[in-house]
């Protein structure tokens, strides 16, 4: 028997995510703020602001534009939103809403102001069990899942029957699946291969080339290491594509909107200003602030994200920062 499945967010990951499951499930409710944007894909089979290449099977899917009345039938629950937007989205929801089924984040961000990753947060402010939550990490480009070309994925969770569970939801012959019990490592470790991408974009863009890069690069994932295993002290290895890969991934591929943010910055454009132009959230932004502060309680050695930090939060001058990074790399 299948179960019945919500899914909280619009935007392209979510998109995405919608169309992976919609071949191997009957049902699926979907959560979209504004009636006009359900009104769009009722009419046109597309989500007309994100991959709106994607042909989606209206029949199997169920609008929302209430968070609650989303999740009220459902077993198993995809928050795909934004971090920055998490909590608003929420708001109102009671803690009730969420007894009893499984909530998989597919939000590759950090909880502004908390500073809490989302399982933490959804297990902290909701009362979700451990054993209830779940991550689906990359590496990953929504883009790439909409041009249905080969991707893995991993399903991180501490309850081995649900993730073999959600495992089969998401086969397809472009979409392969990896299991692991890391839930926050692997939490952790999207968050900052955000920063890291919005560092080598600030890099790019600041006329850096290739074989910087690759320093750069092998420096970050050993700064995600150095974070992960002290914050989540337990055995991993940290070349699993679940972790390196989706650095890489996000580092480097033209889809990456925290690369394009940062070379933006790297070009000379204000915060505000490469915000508004890019039209889409660049988590990096979010996550180098949450990390600095969870930091304070660990003082590791975070290079790279201080670098990042500065030059967004404290406006230090992109070119100054890096020439005193590049000091600190080996």
């Amino acid at each position: 028997m299948n179960k019945k499945i919500a899914v909280i967010g619009e935007g392209s990951w979510a998109t995405a995510i919608i169309k992976i499951l919609l071949d191997n499930t009957n049902e699926i409710n979907w959560y979209i703020r504004h009636q006009k944007s359900i009104d769009f894909i009722l009419k046109n089979n597309r989500n007309p602001n994100f991959l709106s290449s994607v042909k989606l099977d209206i029949k199997k899917l169920n609008f929302f534009t209430n968070v609650e009345d989303t999740i009220k039938d459902a077993e198993i629950v995809f928050l795909v939103v934004p971090s920055a937007f998490l909590k608003v989205t929420l708001d109102g929801v009671k803690k009730a809403a969420f007894k009893n089924k499984m909530i998989l984040s597919a939000i590759k961000g950090i909880v502004p102001e908390d500073y809490l990753t989302v399982c933490d947060f959804m297990h902290k402010k909701y009362d979700v069990p451990l054993s209830k939550l779940g991550v689906v990490s990359g590496p990953s480009h929504a883009e790439e899942i909409a041009l249905e070309r080969l991707t893995y994925l991993t399903i991180s969770t501490q309850n081995y029957n649900d993730a073999q569970y959600i495992s089969k939801l998401f086969a397809s012959r472009y979409i392969r699946t990896s299991l692991s019990d890391d839930i926050f490592g692997t939490e952790y470790a999207t968050v900052m291969k955000n920063i890291m991408a919005v560092a080598s974009g600030i890099c790019h863009g600041l006329g850096y080339g290739d074989n910087f890069q690759a320093v750069l690069i092998s420096n970050a994932i050993r700064e995600i290491k150095r974070f992960v295993d002290v914050v989540h002290p337990i055995t991993r290895d940290i070349k699993n594509s679940v972790y390196l890969g989706d650095l890489l991934v996000t580092a480097y591929s033209t889809f990456s909107r925290n690369r394009t943010f940062g070379n933006m910055i790297g070009k000379g454009y204000s915060v505000k200003a490469a915000q508004f132009e890019m039209n889409m959230v660049a988590e990096g932004y979010y996550a180098v602030k949450g990390i600095y502060e969870i930091n304070k309680r660990f003082n590791i050695e975070l290079a790279i994200t201080n670098a990042v930090y500065n030059i967004l939060y404290e406006k230090i001058s992109p070119g100054m920062e890096i020439k005193i990074l590049i000091d600190l790399l080996n």
